[in-house]
This record gives structure tokens, sequence and C-alpha cells, in this order.
């Protein structure tokens, strides 16, 4: 008997394997829940809203998680630069400026949670 933990969706199950000889019924063990494993959570600063709010909004296209920021409050970008890497259903997508300018806020931090919609960003 050979016993694992495996972790589906963040909950870890304790799971016993046996090991059948030739000829022998199998036999099918139910999943013993074990207490839920947490994922381990980078510390990410707080949300950098650095100056006001510019004239151009960059609005998260789809719910997802803010994976990496790229650019900095005060950074000349051009049109088509990557200011945040965003996850949404195991995809990284990269967000990019819409239009030439400066950073004048970012308005989330590495780990937060987005909806559609919501201000990640804006432009002078």
């Amino acid at each position: 008997m050979k016993n694992y933990r495996i972790t589906v969706n963040g909950v870890a199950y304790d799971v016993a394997v046996e090991e059948l000889g030739a000829g022998a019924a199998p036999v099918a063990a139910a999943p013993v829940a074990a207490a839920p494993v947490a994922a381990p959570v980078a510390a990410a600063p707080a949300p950098a809203a650095s100056g006001a709010a510019g004239a151009v909004k960059i609005e998260s296209p789809m719910p997802g998680k803010i994976l990496a920021i790229k650019a900095n409050a005060g950074q000349a970008v051009k049109k088509g630069d990557v200011v945040m890497i965003l996850e949404a259903m195991k995809m990284e997508n990269e967000i990019t400026a819409p239009a030439d300018g400066t950073v004048a806020s970012i308005n989330v931090a590495v780990g937060d949670s987005v909806e559609s919609g919501d201000t990640l960003a804006s432009l002078n």
C-alpha cells in the first residue's frame, strides 16, 4: 500500500493506492479530504496609485489576476508597449498602452484580482 497526497484546485487529498498482483480483483477507495493547503501568496506592495488619474484609462478587457506590472508611474510609453500582464483562464495576456503618453497612475498591484472594465492604469 502506498500513500500519496494529491492537490486538486487547492484542496489536498490523501489517497492510498494498493498494488495488485496478477489476477487480483481491483479495489476502489474513496479519497479522504485533508486540510486545505494554502497556496503561497507573494507579498505585493499596495497599489501604486501615484499621481492623479490621467486622461486615457487602461481598462481590464476581462476578469483575471495581475501577474506583473511592466511600467511605472511617470514612465513614457508608446502605443502598443506592454504596461502589465493579466492572467485569465490560465493564459497570460499583455495589457498594452492604447496611445503614446506618460503613465499617470497604476491602480493595481501584482496579485490583485480584477473584473472586466476595472481601471488598471491611466496615461497623460
